[in-house]
């Protein structure tokens, strides 16, 4: 930001007696003045806006992150320098000690794969880390694709071959968790002419199947190749939704079966975000400032026209927080040009459906940046690059409005601890969970994240119904794997003052 426009903006603060966001006072003159976030942070506003953190050193651009079950953070895209290639390292980050060095495991990749832009998720029986697909270079020329399968394992920190291709080369594919406990992998391309038109299902313990009933080229080939939207619909299908508008229901049982719907959506992008806020519906970001929620949990699918969030976003990332509203950050007007960067982020309230704008970020976050919740409740932004305008081996973790208190004093509220949970439950079941206060006001569970390319594959989020007795709950977990697929969920409570706990990471299985 230039100088000219810093001190433009220092007198609307003034004007409306209120004070700089974080992040908007950097680098005048030079970089001679660069205040920290404590400094430039209103008290005020808080509760309001929420607030980024100080920019913090990261050992590679975390092009790929997942949410670990231990709720560490695998990241992984570049080597130390932020040069394109997952072939060298990859790191993983324990938000629990801190942001510095020693809170990073940054280990070398032997396995022979450059991840670079592959597609992963965690597998909901083992907790293992499945990577589908990344890049390869022939005769010098990079984005080439592959056809290798790896897996992490979060209990030992290591990255090796599964020994187990998939039956076609990709290169930026979709992969998501089904109902049955399956993992769908859709779209990417084979080489840079060649898209893959046809799905196919990971069945932990056996293996690979192809969908060979249910290619299209419109639906996640040449026509929406790219991390293709996808998510678990409650009517037991996986909704699509496309770049260009058209709709789709895909059956993954046996060989596949697609079936095209009626509903034609704005025209969007590929670098535009969109996100499941709560089961079977969905903000999805289109072009030209538009906005639409999808609503599939009907007999057919519709969709409604929303405010935008006030600009394109290109790169930008949608984040639905622990209390089901949803944090939109990053991006610019242009792709991956630092023309109309867009450093304050917004939050969207499925309630009203409206927009209020949030804090400012310090660091432009464009192509190749990643939006993760946290167990604690915060939001991690980072990366950016590889290529771009900016090459961002940094993170800022976004504190959300509900975790300081109420008293427009800038002071973190005083947050209610869960004490004791199971460790797994299934659907429709009711477990015991307990708090240190009474007085809980609200149960949530959001699915894990594994974000990339403006995606968030798996994640989703409820409202749990409950009972309390005390600092006691009996909680009823999601009816079915419809509305909540397997694997591994945050479960939060909320004190009567709307502030929430750490959540405890819990596995919905069979």
């Amino acid at each position: 930001m230039h100088a000219p426009h810093l001190f433009q903006n220092a007198r609307k603060a003034k004007r409306s007696g209120g004070a700089l966001s974080n992040g908007l006072i950097k680098g005048v003159l030079g970089g001679a003045v660069a205040l920290s976030a404590s400094h430039v942070h209103a008290a005020w506003d808080t509760y309001i806006r929420g607030s980024f953190g100080p920019v913090v050193n990261w050992p590679l651009i975390p092009i790929h992150v997942v949410l670990l079950p231990d709720g560490r953070v695998l990241g992984y895209g570049t080597d130390g320098k932020g040069n394109q290639t997952g072939q060298f390292t990859y790191d993983v980050w324990d938000p629990s000690k801190g942001t510095g060095t020693d809170a990073h495991l940054t280990l070398p990749n032997t396995t022979g794969t450059d991840t670079f832009c592959s597609g992963q998720i965690v597998l909901p029986a083992s907790g293992a880390v499945l990577l589908t697909g990344g890049d390869k270079t022939v005769n010098n020329v990079r984005n080439y694709s592959v056809n290798d399968v790896n897996l992490f394992d979060y209990r030992s920190s290591a990255l090796y071959s599964a020994q187990q291709p998939m039956s076609y080369l990709r290169w930026y594919p979709t992969v998501l968790t089904t109902a049955a406990g399956e993992v769908l992998v859709l779209g990417g391309r084979i080489d840079p002419d060649t898209p893959a038109p046809t799905p196919e299902v990971y069945t932990e313990g056996t293996g690979w199947r192809t969908l060979s009933s249910a290619i299209s080229d419109d639906a996640y080939g040449l026509k929406n190749w790219s991390y293709p939207r996808a998510w678990q619909a409650p009517n037991g299908k996986v909704f699509i939704a496309t770049k260009w508008g058209g709709t789709y229901y895909l059956d993954p049982a046996g060989t596949g079966k697609l079936e095209k719907t009626a509903l034609t959506l704005p025209v969007s992008d590929e670098y535009l975000t969109s996100v499941m806020y709560t089961p079977g519906k969905i903000l999805s970001l289109r072009k030209l400032n538009k906005a639409v929620v999808i609503d599939i949990t009907g007999a057919t699918p519709k969709s409604t026209s929303v405010a935008g969030v006030g600009q394109d976003r290109f790169h930008g990332s949608a984040t639905v927080m622990a209390d089901g509203k949803v944090f939109v950050s990053g991006g610019s007007m242009v792709s991956n040009v630092a023309n109309g960067v867009a450093y304050t982020a917004k939050i969207w309230n499925p309630a009203n459906n409206g927009w209020t704008t949030a804090a400012t970020a310090t660091k432009m976050r464009l192509y190749h940046s990643v939006s993760l919740l946290l167990p604690d409740a915060r939001v991690l932004t980072a990366g950016g690059g590889a290529p771009g305008p900016v090459t961002n081996l940094n993170a800022e973790i976004y504190t959300p409005p509900y975790l300081y208190q109420r008293d427009w004093s800038g002071t973190l509220a005083t947050r209610p601890v869960i004490t004791s949970v199971p460790a797994t439950a299934t659907w429709g079941q009711s477990i015991a969970v307990a708090a240190n206060v009474s007085g809980i006001s609200k149960v949530t569970l959001v699915k894990t994240g594994s974000a990339t390319h403006t995606v968030d594959f798996d994640q989703r989020f409820m409202t749990l119904n409950y009972t309390a007795s005390g600092q006691n709950l009996t909680v009823t977990m999601p009816a079915s794997a419809n509305v909540a697929p397997p694997g591994y969920y945050m479960l939060f409570v909320f004190n009567s003052a709307g502030v929430p706990s750490v959540a405890k990471i819990i596995k919905l299985m069979n």
